[in-house]
């Protein structure tokens, strides 16, 4: 578990909450996301760059 010293390095300012995570994957099960394949999805409050 992440304490609050290790949160400084988080754009957002906090972890991301249960439901957050949730909802990604109750979206990925749905047929809305239907044509979504073999791809990444990272929840980290932006702390890893991409593009």
């Amino acid at each position: 578990m992440c304490t609050l010293g290790c949160i400084g390095g988080i754009p957002i300012g906090r972890g991301a909450e249960p439901s957050e995570v949730a909802d990604l994957i109750a979206y990925l099960a749905s047929d809305r996301a239907a044509a979504i394949h073999g791809s990444e999805f990272v929840i980290d409050g932006g702390t890893v760059p991409t593009v």
